[in-house]
């Protein structure tokens, strides 16, 4: 299997051998033994700070889009309203997952590389009267960092529950779960914790947690076993100790850092990288530098070039970036700079690559 010196997709990231070697260890049994509930404890006290929340913060087994599944079948039924805000693949894809579990689903759709108007979703929202209301903080497949925020005013003002996506944006921007109403603030461990997609963790308010008691949903996604299990030293299935520790790992060494300190270097790079693709004529895929991402940036396939075409020159000069999904397939490729990708060097020689490959075309 090849593998790139020049690492730069949009997650899974790379993985610090730090944070690699946690799963060559040998732990205990994890829901037997204390030392494994302590230091899940610990993890969701770091996960609260980071998360900038007096919530519980659950940490369960699984890839992201489990508990983009389970927050929807943990808090609605059938039948109730779902209003999603979408400029993307993930922001749509709320809406579609929905609709798949009978849900009555209404989006409101920003037009390309832009965020919808905030006015058009207050309107939305008073007319249509959901249950809950979805948003994604960083729209990965778009590159474009969300203001999530004037929805969560949205939410207050309407009743609705806020649930927010901020898998690719948690630890390399900044997330104010309180501040902004978020219920249900959904983090996956491949991003910018760089570790493996093999935790997903939940914020939940008690208004959530309410919602989750009356729908009383049963499995694997599941949220309702986590509101106590925890406490009660009782899990729904065996835990993964290993990414645990990994977690804990990769949290300490990010608030050794500073979490100011990580956002500046996610935009130092964010910015650099705007900056060459500019002097190289490649457009960016958000209408505005204020949506730009800190931690993705989408750009347009340059003109005379396929997206095949392109990845397999950035790849022949061992470097490696992302395609995007669904509308955006073929059209945009994405630079991946969050976590231990958020590296000044490594974006450098990245974009000298880029540049070389574009200028001998």
């Amino acid at each position: 299997m090849k593998q790139y010196a020049i690492a730069l997709v949009p997650g899974p990231v790379s993985v610090p051998e730090e944070f690699r070697r946690a799963y060559f260890e040998n732990f205990g049994s994890a829901d037997l033994e204390e030392e494994f509930f302590l230091l899940y404890e610990e993890n969701e006290s770091l996960l609260r700070k980071l998360l900038k929340t007096n919530n519980a913060v659950t940490i369960q087994s699984g890839e992201a889009m489990s508990v983009l599944w389970g927050a929807l079948k943990s808090i609605l039924l059938p039948g109730d309203r779902l209003l999603a805000v979408s400029n993307g693949v993930f922001g749509r894809g709320f809406g579609e997952m929905g609709m798949m579990l009978g849900m009555d689903v209404r989006i409101v759709e920003a037009p390309d590389g832009e965020f919808p108007d905030l006015d058009s979703i207050r309107t939305a929202a008073a007319e249509f009267r959901p249950k809950m209301i979805t948003a994604v903080h960083c729209e990965t497949p778009s590159g474009i960092l969300n203001p999530v925020a004037g929805v969560g005013e949205i939410t207050r003002e309407t009743g609705a529950l806020f649930c927010v996506d901020y898998v690719a944006s948690a630890g390399g921007a900044d997330v104010r779960t309180d501040e902004w109403g978020i219920d249900i603030g959904l983090l996956g461990s491949q991003k910018a914790l760089s570790l493996l997609p093999d935790l997903s963790m939940v914020a939940v308010s008690d208004r959530a947690w309410e919602a989750v008691e009356r729908t009383n949903y049963q499995g694997y996604d599941a949220l309702l076993p986590w509101r106590d299990g925890p406490k009660n030293r009782y899990l729904p299935y065996t835990h993964n100790w290993h990414a645990l520790y990994a977690l804990s790992l990769s949290l300490r060494r990010l608030f050794e850092e500073g979490l100011d300190r990580s956002f500046a270097r996610h935009d130092e790079v964010a910015r650099y990288c705007r900056e060459r693709l500019g002097a190289m004529n490649v457009a960016l895929y958000p209408k505005s530098e204020a949506l730009c991402s800190p931690t993705v940036t989408a750009a347009l396939v340059p003109q005379g070039w396929t997206w095949n075409e392109l990845n397999g020159a950035l790849r022949s000069r061992g470097m490696a970036v992302g395609g995007s999904y669904g509308p955006l397939a073929g059209k945009v490729f994405r630079i991946g700079h969050m976590g231990t990708q958020a590296d000044m060097k490594l974006v450098e020689e990245g974009m000298d690559v880029l540049e070389a490959v574009l200028k001998n075309r």
